[in-house]
Formats: structure tokens, sequence, C-alpha cells
């Protein structure tokens, strides 16, 4: 069996007048994060991490952000067709570990509701998705609330 570990990362800023919309759930919040797409950084970095473990560059080259299909568009689609993508390559999901930043709204009530989600989404158990909140103790653009991040690392198997 071949293993292969992908690494992703993403920055989104928050805005008023936009949802927030992490791990492929909506949270109540004051501010949402602005993009082409509905600005999931955690759906994202995830993508980012799965392509990049099977070689496959990253979300902006499968679903470019000038594409007019892609505009307002669930992240959550992005994340199945890019498992589509990684699984006409022959590899399967081993797990995921993400950690997301950000100072408010508190997520960590969220994560079940996330990991159920994301493993509908990807064809796996719970179990195998790790989410993680942090700050950044009120320090950087996270600290200031002007943004989220979101990093994480998968391992696929072939």
């Amino acid at each position: 069996m071949k293993t292969r570990v992908g690494f992703g990362f993403d920055v989104h800023r928050l805005v008023e007048g936009r949802e927030l919309w992490l791990g492929g759930i909506r949270i109540e919040h004051s501010l949402g994060l602005l993009g082409h797409s509905d600005a999931d950084v955690l759906i994202h970095a995830l993508c980012d991490a799965l392509l990049g473990a099977a070689n496959m560059r990253d979300i902006g080259f499968h679903f470019p952000d000038t594409a007019g299909e892609y505009k307002g568009i669930d992240s959550k689609i992005l994340l199945q067709k890019t498992v589509e993508l990684i699984r006409e390559k022959g590899y399967s999901i081993g797990n995921a570990d993400i950690t997301v930043c950000a100072e408010r709204p508190k997520l960590n009530p969220h994560i079940p509701a996330m990991q159920q989600t994301l493993a509908a989404c990807m064809g796996i158990d719970p179990d195998d998705i790790s989410i993680k909140a942090t700050t950044t103790e009120r320090l950087g653009f996270t600290g200031r609330e002007e943004g989220i991040s979101a990093y994480a690392v998968v391992l696929l198997e072939k």
C-alpha cells in the first residue's frame, strides 16, 4: 500500500452582510467570510490538502474564482468533486486532521455537526475527521477578528 500526506491552508476575511459557513454548516455570527464561493475556509483547506496529497495542484486550479459557475457555490460541492478527483486517481482517504483559527464565534459546540457533514460529503467515517478550534490569543488578523484561517493535513492510501 502506498500512503501520501497532504497539507492545506486557507484564509478568508470576515465581513458584514455574509453568512458564516464552516465545515459545511452555517454558524450564527454577526460576520461572515468573504469569497467567490461561500468562503468555507475549513473546506477549502481540506480540499487543498486532499489535492496536494494526490499531487493534483490546488483548489484554485480545479475551481478557479474567475469561473462563473463557482460564484456563490456551496463548498460541500467542491469537496465532493475533490474527493471524486482523488478517487479517480486511485486514492482513498485514511484520515483528516483540521485546525480552525478564530477568536469568535466559539466553534467547539459545532465540531460534531461539522464532522458528520464532512464525513457524509467524503464518504468516510466521522471518526476519521479530527477538527480542532483555537484562537491566536488576540494576536494578528485572526486575533483582531479580521478573518479566519484553517489548516488541514490528510493521509491518502492507494
